[in-house]
């Protein structure tokens, strides 16, 4: 058994559901919704969140159904690793994918869930949900591009 831990010494391929499920750091920078520009290609992300995005957890309050209730919701697969560059540069998906190690601050170094949120990363009482905004108006609360 390796001293190292799973994520330094595994692909994402490589990794069990359990593990892979473990990458998540609870920020749900990813339930964000995010505009397109048809032109560039260009992801800009909104504060404008899922529905089903708990405020205060950060989770996902229909993890196990949230694509038959949200269709548009990615499933993010090992298979689909060189297409991250879209999540947030601080996700240890896309970090992973990359190369680059996880930061500090993230639940699987710290041992602290809590972790991301004190560090000011997760969305925790950020945002607004998307059934109180307008799709038409999501173009006005762009906040970065990815």
């Amino acid at each position: 058994m390796s001293a190292q831990p799973f994520w330094q010494v595994k692909t994402l391929r490589e990794m069990t559901p359990a593990e892979w499920e473990s990458l998540c750091d609870g920020c749900a920078r990813c339930c964000l919704q995010k505009l397109e520009d048809e032109d560039t290609g260009d992801v800009y992300y909104t504060d404008v969140h899922c529905r089903y995005m708990d405020q205060d957890s950060c989770r996902c309050t229909v993890y196990e159904t949230r694509h038959i209730k949200v269709p548009s919701c990615v499933w993010l697969t090992p298979d689909q690793a060189e297409q991250f560059r879209w999540l947030p540069e601080t996700c240890a998906y896309r970090l992973l994918a990359e190369g680059k190690p996880l930061f500090d601050w993230h639940p699987l170094i710290s041992g602290d869930p809590e972790s991301v949120h004190a560090a000011d990363i997760s969305l925790r009482g950020k945002g607004i949900a998307d059934d109180q905004v307008p799709e038409e108006e999501w173009e006005e609360h762009i906040i970065w591009k990815a």
